[in-house]
């Protein structure tokens, strides 16, 4: 069987998974143990560059959970020693996944990261990380928290993954929700070279002249938990392109009203940056994965984050994107001629913290304040990239989870989707009947491969 003979993929095919720890009662079921799984891997997808049958996945931070502590609104750490790690998957003639390897991923000086917030100079945004016991992390564990002599834990190099890139030469980017930061690992997962927006972080080492290159500074208003969910690389490999989940805090919450998201794309070759709006369906949905067609066009996953099952009105879509006729809302100069031949009287400046400002509001502000400036952006000559609808995944499959977040473009042009199973933490009586359902009523959730063709 050559490489580019494409095994058959049986909708809902289970990866395989081993247990990372059972020592915690689960909340939903008194009395019974959480089983806390070593999959994880459904923050992303890519295809192997060579292999047909073969792709890699991504997991996150880590099995975590939202907490309130003492110290306010976090996250509860169930395996702080946790390293987040890419998986090599293989779909077998039978159909059937087996796992070849795992690649954890580790520091310049070749440790394992963890999944710990970073500090809040680098990307931190206060997500207070908790223990197993409810008690806040600290620098040294053997002491009370201390916010001079013992304060909150945190990790330059700690990473939450959401994005991955698989390059022809075996190594990876990834992109994470903390900075966000894009960072290079080779094919051992030791990091290379980052980009981020932080101008004080050395390891930032990607050139564009004479300087290093950066993310724009607006990007680091992203939400907690909301950074740069998508990533991919074109075809020729020169270039990563990368989409934020949500709108951003920019400059504040007010931005969480609009539709409004970015892309970015960043030529490795020539140090180019050019970042592009993408308008969300609704305000309360996701962008989630991203996969590159050409050098132009891209398949993106936009989703409501709801159980189908649970919502009937829950949205799965994938979008064929194009960025030929969309604007780069880098490109001041260009943008500042446009609004002079719109005849608008508005005033465009660009602030070095928050990016583009029209009559002194952000690009979120803008939108959350009316739906209708689109059209003021379009008058500006400011486009957004253009969407075509290529699946609605819940008409084309049976496809009961709530976090679409992985998509591999497959040889065929179809495409495989993956879950994001939470580590199977977050199991839940939906008092309903499945087949991804024990006789208890469990949801049996794990990460599951599906496949499906675009319309266009």
């Amino acid at each position: 069987m050559s490489n580019t003979d494409l095994h058959p993929i049986t909708q809902g095919t289970p990866l395989p998974y081993d247990v990372l720890d059972t020592v915690h009662d689960n909340a939903a079921y008194p009395g019974t143990p959480l089983e806390i799984r070593g999959g994880g891997f459904g923050s992303d997808a890519a295809a192997h560059p060579t292999n047909a049958n073969q792709f890699y996945a991504l997991t996150d931070r880590g099995p975590n959970s939202d907490f309130k502590g003492s110290l306010g609104e976090g996250k509860q750490f169930l395996v702080p020693s946790y390293s987040p790690k890419i998986g090599l998957f293989q779909v077998e003639p039978e159909g059937q996944i087996i796992k070849v390897k795992e690649i954890v991923l580790k520091d310049k000086a070749g440790q394992p990261i963890s999944g710990l917030p970073n500090p809040k100079a680098f990307g931190g945004t206060n997500e207070i990380p908790y223990d197993v016991h409810g008690e806040p992390m600290t620098k040294d564990p053997s002491r009370p928290y201390d916010p001079q002599s013992n304060p909150v834990k945190t990790d330059l190099n700690g990473l939450d993954p959401e994005g991955l890139a698989a390059l022809n030469d075996g190594s990876f980017w990834i992109s994470d929700e903390y900075g966000p930061h894009l960072v290079h690992y080779d094919a051992q997962g030791v990091e290379i070279e980052r980009i981020n927006p932080f101008g004080a972080d050395n390891r930032n080492t990607v050139m564009a002249g004479d300087k290093p290159l950066l993310l724009p500074a607006e990007l680091a208003k992203r939400r907690t938990n909301r950074g740069m969910e998508s990533l991919t690389i074109t075809p020729d490999q020169s270039t990563l392109v990368g989409l934020m989940e949500s709108s951003m805090d920019n400059p504040d919450k007010q931005g969480r009203q609009s539709a409004l998201t970015r892309l970015l794309t960043i030529n490795l070759v020539t140090g180019q940056l050019a970042q592009y709006l993408y308008r969300l369906d609704a305000v309360n949905h996701v962008n989630s994965a991203l996969a590159a067609i050409n050098e132009q066009q891209f398949y993106v996953a936009e989703h409501d984050r709801q159980f189908p099952w649970q919502q009937p009105t829950a949205k799965k879509l994938i979008y064929k994107i194009d960025l030929a006729c969309a604007t780069n809302i880098n490109d001041f100069e260009h943008l500042t001629d446009m609004a002079a031949k719109s005849d608008l009287a508005v005033t465009l400046t660009q602030d070095e913290q928050l990016g583009l400002l029209i009559d002194g509001l952000t690009l979120e502000q803008l939108i959350a304040e009316d739906e209708a400036n689109w059209q003021l952006l379009e008058k500006l000559g400011i486009y957004p990239v253009k969407k075509t609808l290529a699946v609605d995944v819940l008409k084309a499959i049976d496809y009961p989870h709530d976090k679409l977040e992985g998509i591999w473009l497959r040889q065929d042009g179809s495409l495989g989707l993956l879950n994001d199973d939470d580590f199977a933490i977050n199991d839940s009586d939906k008092g309903i009947e499945h087949k991804y359902l024990d006789a208890e009523k469990r949801v049996i959730d794990a990460n599951r491969l599906y496949v499906v063709t675009p319309s266009v």
